[in-house]
């Protein structure tokens, strides 16, 4: 059973491979034996993370500077990937943004569903949707002409179910900020596009799944760290290393009967 989950012989890409969970998705893929070729719009950040990678593993792995949202960038990555590796097996599609307020003490107001900025609602579509639809449409058919392959698009509870804005609202009282509209409708927007894909190309052996994190801890201030934790079954908010083991399960053959399907990994987050 244990063999089904290995990657050994087989050419992983991971977009926005610098990212919290970009990284840990690499690693947990080149500990299953696969050969990784990481891209990020910080090449040197993914240059970086592929010579450790490359280090603690053993694997050949290469870092690119990538931009998703750029069909010409994603070209060249594409010809780079074929050219050192010959083929290419599994696609995780992490690259994505979220809201960044330069001036925190305008977060609240300008996340706000009635002011929230139409160049911010863009950036978000452009990063976490076409950016998605474009690596899928120029990295995925050379998977589906040798009639095998996993893609992997990384979704968020957010697209399951709305925003508790509950969370965002500090001890004293006052909002840090809202959860804005863009986040869950582009999430919404990758689970849709993902049964698309799987009806599509199922037919020529590559499967097309999603994977739904919840929130991970990753610094944040400890009032809101506590008022997730009390919203989730578990109590807490995830690790990094949580979503190891659902990347490589669905990135493997222990998957291999499963495509246009949606694994939730949250803690409980949705169930209540």
């Amino acid at each position: 059973m244990t063999g089904r989950f290995s990657l050994d012989g087989r050419v992983a890409v991971v977009t926005g491979a610098a990212g919290l969970l970009g990284r840990r998705h690499a690693s947990a893929l080149a500990a299953a034996g696969a050969a990784l070729a990481l891209g990020d719009t910080d090449g040197e950040a993914a240059d970086a993370l592929a010579r450790k990678i490359a280090a603690e593993h053993g694997v050949p792995a290469l870092g690119f500077l990538l931009d998703v949202t750029n069909r010409r960038s994603l070209l060249a990555f594409r010809d780079a990937v074929l050219g050192e590796f010959r083929r290419l097996d599994v696609l995780v599609n992490d690259a994505a943004v979220n809201d960044k307020f330069e001036d925190a003490s305008l977060a609240a107001d300008l996340s706000r569903f009635e002011a929230y900025p139409l160049p911010a609602w863009q950036r978000m579509l452009d990063v976490n949707v076409t950016g998605t639809f474009l690596s899928c449409q120029v990295l995925g058919p050379s998977m589906a002409e040798r009639g095998a392959g996993s893609i992997v698009n990384v979704a968020s509870t957010y697209g399951l179910v709305g925003p508790d804005q509950s969370l965002y609202v500090r001890p004293d009282g006052t909002r840090a900020f809202w959860k804005s509209p863009a986040y869950p409708a582009g999430k919404g927007a990758i689970l849709a596009f993902t049964r698309y894909l799987a009806a599509y190309w199922g037919p020529a052996g590559v499967r097309v799944n999603a994977l739904s994190p919840g929130g991970v801890e990753d610094g944040q201030e400890s009032w809101f760290v506590g008022n997730y934790a009390r919203r989730t079954p578990l109590g807490r908010m995830a690790e990094p290393e949580d979503y190891e083991g659902a990347i490589v399960f669905l990135a493997s053959d222990a998957s291999s009967y499963m495509t246009g399907a949606n694994l939730v990994v949250d803690g409980g987050f949705t169930a209540w």
